[in-house]
């Protein structure tokens, strides 16, 4: 077994030198931290992965375990970038709520004001209202092609998930979005969607500036995100990719297909690299755990200074009621992630009013505000390290035994 990269002092010194690290740490997490990090990665579940752990602020535990590139024998480290698939519409969706507080914005615009070509239709033929808060909460009647069949109509319109076809451009993605019928009426519904590639078209529309410019400009600069952002900034130190398989994971080469159930996700691991690309507001980004866990942190402490604590308070309350499937029984869904209504309906251990969301190359992560508790898992192994039994034990494991 390898050691745990936490003798790296150079990498861990790096760590908090922008997160607080604990001045004692907790002997007890670390050790059942470990035990499921390394029972995944001797399990051949995950080839990599990066976990932190912060509670009060503080740096609780930390660790770069498996490895970034299997193939090339190169160690995961606590730097490592990964392609965030999903880790990028919390990102997105704060830019959004920037502009709201600076009054650029407003939530219950019409889209339509901001990208008049954008009008998809309800099965009657009608043309309904979509505002930009059902952007932000998977309101609006759209909808994913790997929620569907491979016939499915994402599909058959030719789509982007924004994870792959890289050669498919910004207007021409919405053209082909506004052209299937909505699912629902919008604010009738929930479903997890196209809908903040849709947003980062509005923000373009709205701060006169693209995408890139102004996730930097009111996200991830003032935070000093470095690594963060709709490009890779050191192609050294960016992760291989891996999807399920047996005896071990699979490794994605350029175009990849996952199938789960009845639907496919199609994966493009050069998109990232390839400046041609659309920004995907919902999937587009690359990333460190370390400036994710530093954008989450700053969320649960009330948003300065990117953000009011009006527009936080906003976007960890649940508005849309656990009654849609946003994901297990008692969650719903705030402007960027899902929100925890109630633990008892899920057996989770996790507080009321936790918000957490994943991404399909690997990643999960959430904050619980009630314990002060933040936990950020980026893997490079997809979907296990989203959704696999390496989430739920893990988010078990930050927790005392009851």
């Amino acid at each position: 077994m390898q050691p745990p990269a936490r003798h790296l002092v150079p990498l861990a010194a790096a760590l908090c030198a922008t997160l607080a690290c604990a001045d004692s740490p907790d002997p007890l997490l670390a050790k059942r931290v470990d035990a499921v990090v390394d029972s995944a990665i001797a399990d051949k579940r995950l080839v990599g992965a990066v976990v932190l752990v912060l509670r009060d602020g503080q740096l609780v535990y930390h660790r770069a375990a498996g490895l970034a590139d299997r193939e090339a024998g190169r160690p995961m480290t606590e730097d490592t970038i990964f392609r965030l698939a999903s880790v990028t519409k919390p990102l997105v969706s704060a830019a959004a709520m920037h502009l709201v507080d600076q009054g650029r914005l407003r939530l219950d615009d019409p889209v339509s004001r901001w990208l008049p070509d954008f009008k998809p239709k309800l099965a009657d033929g009608t043309t309904p209202v979509i505002t930009v808060s059902q952007l932000l909460n998977h309101t609006a009647g759209l909808s994913y092609g790997f929620l569907e069949s491979p016939h499915g109509p994402y599909r058959t319109a030719g789509v982007s998930d924004g994870l792959g076809e890289p050669e498919i451009g910004f207007a021409e993605n919405l053209k082909r979005i506004a052209s299937v019928p909505l699912s629902y009426p919008p604010g009738k519904g929930w479903r997890y969607s196209m809908a903040t590639d849709v947003l980062g078209a509005v923000l373009e529309k709205a701060s006169g500036q693209s995408l890139p410019v102004l996730v930097r400009e009111s996200v991830t600069e003032p935070l000093g995100l470095r690594d963060t952002g709709f490009a890779v900034t050191d192609l050294k130190r960016l992760s291989a990719a891996y999807q399920d398989g047996s005896p071990q994971p699979i490794r994605m080469v350029d175009k990849a297909t996952i199938t789960s159930g009845d639907s496919t996700a199609l994966f493009d691991v050069r998109r990232i690299l390839d400046p041609q690309a659309y920004p995907s507001g919902g999937a587009g980004m690359a990333g460190t755990a370390g400036d994710i866990a530093r954008f989450l942190e700053t969320i649960r402490r009330g948003g300065a200074p990117i953000l009011s604590a009006h527009s936080v308070q906003l976007m960890v309350t649940d508005s849309v009621g656990t009654h849609p499937p946003t994901q297990d029984p008692g969650w719903g869904f705030g402007y960027g992630w899902a929100v925890l209504d109630n633990p008892a309906l899920t057996g989770t251990p996790q507080s009321r009013g936790t918000f957490e969301w994943g991404g399909a190359y690997g990643h999960s992560w959430f904050v619980d505000p009630l314990q002060k508790l933040t936990v950020v898992a980026l893997t490079n192994t997809a979907y296990e390290g989203m959704s696999g039994l390496f989430t739920h034990q893990l988010r078990d494991a930050v927790y005392p035994p009851q």
